[in-house]
């Protein structure tokens, strides 16, 4: 077996910027046939370019956690690709929490759009791929790849509703495991840490010293760059890891190992 998914079809969601778009960007490079979804549609469409009829990329816009967009992009996936092999839900979304606020809506909406858009489009997803494979003996059916985050883990009062719905996703990513493992479908996530994704650069922003913090507390030393990711997500939907399902998969450059520190992980 190879870490090949050439000839395979992925929807992969926040798709237009960060680890989202160098995850769509090597998932079409390898040869799979890629739908970029994301709700900032100018973004997407300057990331993705101009695409021609035979390119084996499309995008799509539209706000997920709308139940209707879900379907959508499905139908929009199997128009332009007549099937869906690869899912990975890479939409996520970060704001700060005041955990002794009784107003403070962070949990609610983080769980939203952390974990409801994740569960509902891998139902969605999973379904069809369900249908695909009814008439078939292939090993794997379908691979569907959740991003996580090492705030699951660790905590932190500020990013109290991010490490909620990080923390709900790993669960569901287990749970959905094994529901789905009768049908052929493995479920996993990569949790990440010190990536300079889009929340953690405008995190930076606001608060330069964070990045001290990080570093001296990474074993790696340093900020990893989205593209440090993508070929764990290519292993995960290969059929190199036909036996692999239900794994929350650590890519931090082994910030966990050591002691939490008052930066918050991203």
């Amino acid at each position: 077996m190879t870490f090949s998914i050439d000839g395979k079809t992925a929807i992969v969601t926040g798709a237009a910027n960060g680890v989202g778009l160098a995850i769509g960007r090597h998932f079409a490079s390898k040869g799979a046939n890629v739908m970029f979804a994301d709700m900032d549609e100018g973004r997407l469409a300057k990331e993705v370019g101009r695409v021609d009829d035979d390119a084996n990329i499309r995008y799509f816009a539209g706000d997920l956690r709308e139940r209707l967009t879900l379907a959508n992009l499905l139908s929009a996936t199997l128009d332009a690709f007549d099937r869906v092999d690869i899912l990975v839900n890479a939409s996520r979304q970060m704001m700060p929490s005041d955990p002794l606020d009784i107003d403070d809506v962070s949990v609610n909406e983080l769980l939203d759009q952390n974990l409801v858009t994740a569960l509902r489009l891998t139902q969605v997803v999973a379904k069809r791929m369900i249908k695909q494979s009814e008439d078939s003996d292939v090993v794997q059916a379908g691979a569907i790849v959740n991003l996580s985050s090492i705030a699951a883990r660790r905590t932190h009062p500020s990013l109290l509703g991010y490490s909620v719905s990080c923390a709900a996703l790993d669960q569901m990513t287990r749970s959905m495991a094994v529901a789905l493992a009768s049908h052929r479908i493995r479920v996993n996530a990569l949790a990440f840490g010190s990536v300079m994704s889009s929340s953690l650069k405008d995190t930076l922003k606001e608060h330069s010293e964070y990045r001290g913090d990080i570093e001296e507390h990474t074993p790696l030393g340093r900020i990893a760059s989205p593209d440090e990711l993508v070929e764990a997500a290519q292993f995960l939907c290969s059929d190199s890891a036909r036996f692999l399902t239900g794994q929350i998969m650590t890519v931090d450059g082994g910030r966990t190992l050591l002691d939490p520190v008052a930066a918050p992980a991203h």
